[in-house]
């Protein structure tokens, strides 16, 4: 059996959009709040996210004897072995410490402690004695 199309409703709608009616720019308003909010919606729930990954990052410890991370205890599950934490219940002061973008390895160096040497390497000279030596034996 064919339906009929709905034209009076069609109408109606068309009606509502076209003229410059109270009840035409509500429909418009609530049709564009609604599009304007599925389209956000995306963007909205990565950005909350975002912010419960970093809150949960802060949360996390990663023991110093086996390099498990765990959430929220004071011994090591895999190993048993305790976090260095202090009776204050704040990080040790050889212990890393987490910022907001990063978990603050074991492994990280502050760059103010390190002293890095340097030599100097002329490579012109290294080259000119290389060549003068080949020609030396050539002759």
């Amino acid at each position: 059996m064919d339906r009929r199309i709905p034209w009076l409703w069609i109408g109606v709608a068309a009606a509502l959009l076209l003229l410059p009616t109270s009840a035409g720019r509500l429909l418009l308003d609530v049709i564009g709040g609604l599009t304007l909010t599925l389209l956000l919606l995306p963007l909205l729930a990565g950005g909350a996210a975002l912010i419960g990954w970093q809150l949960v990052r802060r949360r996390l410890r990663t023991c110093p004897n086996c390099g498990f991370t765990s959430l929220g205890s004071e011994v090591c599950p895999a190993c048993g072995s305790p976090f260095a934490i202090d009776a204050a219940g704040s990080p040790a002061p050889g212990a890393p410490s987490a910022s907001f973008w990063s978990a603050g390895h074991r492994a990280e160096v502050d760059a103010r402690d390190v002293t890095i040497n340097v030599e100097a390497v002329d490579l012109d000279a290294d080259g000119s004695d290389a060549q003068g030596r080949q020609n030396a034996e050539r002759s």
